[in-house]
């Protein structure tokens, strides 16, 4: 599952005005729709770790302990300390080890900026590459910036780390920007078709705003040796985007 859970806050437009009680009923009910899913790995983006606008408190450590997740970890992209107290970025939950795991982030500033996790799960013994992205809003440039680095990062640790993969990196997130356009999501399935047959989730339908979708902006990207893929948009009210979830075998 991929999903952007917008700080907690529901869909509450403003951030800040939701209080700490609230954010932490509507992430239960996150943990409830993420137990009715069963997801064995879920890429959330917009989590916060102790953000003063969120609550103060642990997001993901929360949603690990409702939902019943074992493995979990963090990539934190904009850290702003002091008075605002600010910290959030993308998250992995797992129901299988994760046994590597590496945080980009695209740029320099403490509020606003985006980024990208990396993590390795072994699935009974075998390595599963995920990359979590969340790419800029507004800016059509700066994604197509993003996406050159992410996908310049990406060679290099194919050429690392290839041997010891059961696929090639499956890559989710929160692009921004609808897949059918000429835009970073089309650009990067073609560049990532370059190194194998990958494969865009869904291709149909509609994730954002959540209460009535008019824009598809969250993707997986599945490269080949997935068995049996097929992919849903969750319809759910707890953020102003709509989860994905995408289910497949691996091959072997």
């Amino acid at each position: 599952m991929t999903y952007n859970m917008a700080h907690g806050r529901g869909l509450t437009p403003v951030q800040g005005l939701t209080s700490a009680r609230k954010i932490r009923a509507n992430l239960r009910s996150i943990a409830r729709l993420l137990q009715a899913h069963a997801p064995d790995v879920v890429a959330l983006q917009e989590v916060d770790e102790c953000s003063r606008w969120a609550g103060n408190f642990d997001h993901l450590e929360y949603l690990r302990l409702h939902a019943g997740f074992p493995y979990a970890v963090f990539g934190i992209n904009n850290r702003r300390p002091g008075l605002l107290n600010l910290s959030y970025g993308n998250a992995i939950l797992s129901r299988h080890p994760i046994v590597e795991s590496e945080n980009v982030v695209f740029g320099s500033r403490r509020i606003g900026e985006k980024g990208f996790l990396y993590v390795e799960v072994d699935v009974g013994g075998r390595r599963v590459p995920i990359v979590n992205l969340h790419l800029h809003y507004r800016s059509k440039e700066h994604r197509f910036v993003q996406t050159d680095r992410l996908l310049a990062w990406m060679r290099d640790k194919q050429g690392h780390h290839r041997g010891r993969w059961a696929v090639p990196p499956i890559v989710c997130g929160d692009l921004n920007n609808p897949g059918h356009r000429s835009d970073a999501t089309a650009v990067l399935l073609s560049h990532l078709s370059d190194y194998c047959d990958y494969t865009l989730h869904p291709l149909a339908g509609r994730t954002f705003p959540a209460p009535l979708p008019s824009r598809l902006l969250d993707f997986v990207f599945m490269p080949e040796g997935c068995d049996g893929t097929r992919s849903e948009i969750v319809r759910s009210f707890l953020s102003d985007h709509r989860p994905v979830v995408v289910d497949f075998g691996l091959k072997g």
